[in-house]
């Protein structure tokens, strides 16, 4: 039995450190606003003492927050270890808003958060506490890096880290004993004869494809053909005012509106929640290219709509097992009708096709390719895209950090190279929560594009004949935050 222990991480988890740059930042965050409640307190703070502690009592159920990277000599690629110096004040974070704090000032504070790279010498995440927020409430920003999660393991970490109960219980912390790493000597040599098993892995793999297909040749077709369907995209976007060179800031927007909205029109057009959403992002980005002077019918705009490959048998593990869908939105079609209706016709052809699949298929293929190819491979992820739209369901009933109700949870996705915009949504307790994450430098003017968001909605709204039940949250002025 070897001395040592680590975990390899899988060829789709490495190919997220391998996408990240000095501007590009490979970490998935969110800002999560709570009602201060019981963890408010005499002297009109937050308890972060008691936070502190939570977060001790279920660090056991989550042995990735107490490793960090090693990478193998030679080959790059890389694997997690205990960290033997884990400390657990340098991740979570302690700071404040000037009381009494506005949501524009937090989504300011979330933006530079948001920005700063996490310490690959440390495991790769961060919490920040945010007390003085207006309205007897505080916030947490948290950082983890792309390696570590997608976004259903996301949901289901924030499960472990809160409860479905105001329950304040404080779990007894298990004693840590971090395991002993291994030297890159021993990395290197592991990982040869790794590579050296693949041929004989493939062939076992082969066999039990032949075995589980009804029909091997129609099968291998199939796969062909996602192949060549995905290549048949194109290997770059069209320009556009929402693309150009990605600087190191960002600026980061939300917006609440009731789930059941969304579901409406879902019902009324017979789509999916999904094909709504596109609908809309659709609407706000040909709203925003004629607010820019721009012709819509001329550009291809191309985007990348993840789509979870996770088993009911992988729920609660962390790590990547997401595919994703490449589409063109339809921003010359003007009526919300016609956009929804290619889209879901897009949609349906994507699911009957299975171009999931096909991103699966080639992250597969990348195990046997070397780092150095990887990187570039890597990017094809996310497709030749303009921007990316992830849309993760979440809890529908309220959930407690220590007895204070989580209010709502604004979801970040990481920008790519030429990316000016990404979309995230996550759904919680009846509402639908959208986050912008911007790049200043190319989207100057985020919070015209969030109203031209919430316009979209209305007018996907009233071609379904759907009454909306409240307005959505107002957009929050921004222009002068540049970081």
């Amino acid at each position: 039995m070897a001395r040592y222990n680590y975990d390899r991480l899988s060829v789709q988890d490495n190919s997220f450190l391998l996408m990240e740059g000095p501007n590009a930042q490979m970490h998935v965050s969110s800002t999560v606003v709570f009602d201060a409640g019981p963890l408010r307190t005499k002297e009109g703070g937050i308890d972060i003492d008691r936070i502190v502690r939570a977060t001790e009592g279920y660090l056991h159920l989550i042995p990735r927050y107490r490793q960090k990277l090693q990478f193998v000599p030679v080959f790059g690629h890389a694997v997690w270890v205990d960290d033997e110096h884990f400390t657990l004040d340098y991740h979570i974070r302690h700071t404040a808003l000037p009381q009494p704090g506005t949501d524009e000032q937090l989504q300011r504070l979330s933006s530079r958060i948001m920005a700063q790279p996490l310490d690959r010498t440390r495991p790769l995440w961060e919490n920040w506490i945010v007390e003085g927020l207006e309205g007897d409430r505080f916030a947490m920003i948290s950082k983890i890096h792309h390696c570590m999660i997608d976004g259903s393991s996301g949901v289901d970490l924030q499960q472990i880290m809160m409860s479905l109960t105001p329950d304040r219980k404080l779990e007894e912390a298990p004693r840590y004993i971090p395991k002993p790493a291994p030297t890159g000597a021993e990395l290197f040599r592991d990982e040869l004869a790794y590579r050296m098993a693949l041929p004989g892995k493939a062939l076992r793999d082969l066999g039990e494809f032949a075995r589980e297909s009804e029909d091997v040749v129609d099968e291998v077709t199939k796969r062909v053909k996602i192949i060549g369907s995905m290549l048949g995209m194109g290997l770059s976007h069209s320009p556009s005012p929402l693309n150009g060179p990605l600087g190191p800031h960002r600026r980061f927007s939300w917006l609440e509106t009731p789930l059941e909205d969304i579901k409406a029109i879902r019902r009324s057009l017979r789509c999916s929640v999904n094909d709504v959403v596109l609908t809309i992002v659709t609407g706000a980005v040909r709203a925003y290219m004629l607010r820019r002077g721009v012709d819509p019918s001329a550009i291809e705009f191309k985007v990348s709509s993840p789509v979870s490959m996770r088993s009911e048998a992988e729920r609660g593990q962390l790590g990547n097992r997401v595919s994703s869908w490449v589409l063109a939105l339809p921003i010359d079609a003007e009526k919300p009708h016609e956009q929804l209706e290619r889209i879901h016709e897009t949609t349906q052809e994507l699911k009957d096709t299975n171009q999931a699949l096909g991103v699966e298929m080639m992250m597969q293929v990348a195990e046997w390719t070397p780092a150095s190819l990887l990187s570039l491979g890597a990017q094809s992820s996310g497709g030749p895209v303009n921007t990316i739209v992830t849309n993760v369901p979440g809890v529908q009933q309220p959930v407690y950090l220590q007895g204070a109700e989580m209010i709502g949870c604004y979801p970040q996705v990481p920008l790519l190279e030429g990316m000016g915009v990404g979309f995230a949504l996550m759904s919680y307790n009846g509402k639908m929560c959208w986050g912008f994450n911007a790049n200043p430098g190319v989207v100057p003017d985020l919070p015209a594009l969030v109203d031209l968001v919430e316009d979209a909605i209305e007018n996907v709204a009233d071609a379904a004949g759907v009454t909306l039940s409240k307005s959505s949250q107002p957009s929050l002025d921004l222009s002068d935050s540049s970081e």
